[in-house]
């Protein structure tokens, strides 16, 4: 059973880690698509750095921490047959999925409809195939369907993809982590998969490693409340900012240098790793105060609709608000800030309408989350 303590840390965290994201998402350099080794190829500037030490760096910790999170409490729920349980799954995480990747599409072909929303679709090739089918409305029939499936144009959505892969996987999960000699080649191959960042339709890395130590955390006698030897959060937040730094300096002169992307992967690691443990072990305090809060006891119930609804709505918005505000000095910092800000309001907004006036249908869109 888990502790009241224990279930209001685990809500706060999902609630942060969903803020963050939106922010990650937000990001608006020239490269956008963020990976552990992006070098920006853009000179370094206080909002260049600044976008980039957070999106690349400082924010990356929270998929790791979801992760943890739902193999946990999956592994505290093991009275119940598997197979009942992902029956339950199917209608909270490949239901919701469903219905917003194709919200997703929808909206987007939408947007293609009308000249202004279509151009900057085009120049952001947010849905490209190839050279000369830049639009939904370019794609031949199995097109569509394989976006809706398996590439959504939420692409936040391959964590419930993933997510649903490892919860029927979970028995074998379960028997690798708890019997001793297969525990120790799993947890090395599922280290080097996530080292090397490898990632399929069904399968990655990242996500497997961090699902399967939470289900060992349940499993074993670590303990999540208090931080055992060698995990002292001081030591691990201090690595976690000197390391982001240092990666982040290191990525704007890696144009320069060989052989220093296998490097900014490695400290990429390093840094979610040392995030992880110092925000789980040393924000106790913050939990405390922020879930005593009724306002925010109150956002926190709306992490999924944030999660489901912000993509890829803060994607696409980023160029029209960089046309809108491109007179003003600072405007990519600006946009960085207030877009990502403004969408999260946005569907805590839509969130409660729904919530209030259509029960049912949001709770049929959240997979039961929230109510």
């Amino acid at each position: 059973m888990l502790s009241q303590w224990m279930s209001q840390k685990f809500k706060f965290w999902a609630f942060v880690s969903m803020v963050l994201l939106v922010f990650v998402h937000g990001y608006n350099l020239d490269q956008r698509y963020l990976q552990p080794w992006t070098i920006p190829y853009e000179p370094l500037t206080p909002t260049s750095f600044t976008e980039y030490f957070l999106a690349n760096g400082i924010f990356r910790f929270r998929i790791p921490m979801l992760f943890i999170i739902s193999g946990y409490l999956y592994a505290l729920n093991d009275q119940l047959p598997n197979g009942q349980r992902i029956r339950k799954r199917l209608r909270t995480l490949l239901l919701p999925y469903l219905i917003w990747s194709g919200a997703g599409m929808g909206l987007i072909y939408l947007l293609e409809l009308f000249p202004y929303t279509r151009n900057f679709l085009m120049i952001s090739h947010f849905v490209q195939i190839d050279n000369t089918r830049l639009l939904i409305h370019d794609y031949h029939w199995y097109e569509v369907l394989a976006r809706w499936l398996f590439f959504p144009v939420s692409y936040q959505l391959w964590f419930i993809r993933v997510l649903l892969i490892y919860n029927i996987a979970y028995p074998l999960i379960r028997w690798c982590v708890t019997h001793s000699r297969a525990r120790w080649i799993f947890f090395t191959m599922t280290t080097l998969l996530w080292l090397s960042t490898m990632g399929f339709v069904f399968f990655e890395g990242e996500g497997l490693l961090f699902f399967s130590l939470g289900v060992w955390m349940q499993k074993s006698s670590f303990t999540i409340e208090i931080p055992q030897r060698g995990l002292k959060p001081l030591l691990w937040g201090v690595a976690f900012i000197i390391l982001a730094l240092i990666k982040t300096i290191l990525a704007f002169k890696a144009e320069n240098m060989n052989g220093v992307l296998p490097i900014i992967t490695l400290m990429h690691k390093v840094v979610v790793l040392s995030g992880l443990i110092a925000c789980w072990y040393g924000s106790d305090g913050l939990v405390k105060w922020s879930m005593s809060k009724p306002w925010f006891a109150w956002l926190s119930s709306f992490s999924f609709i944030i999660y489901a609804l912000h993509a890829p709505l803060v994607a696409i918005g980023i160029d029209p608000v960089f046309d809108g505000l491109r007179y003003i000095e600072g405007y990519r910092i600006l946009t960085f800030i207030l877009l990502p800000l403004t969408v999260i309001l946005f569907c805590i907004a839509t969130g409660a309408i729904l919530r209030k006036t259509a029960p049912k249908l949001y709770a049929v869109l959240t997979g039961g989350r929230g109510m």
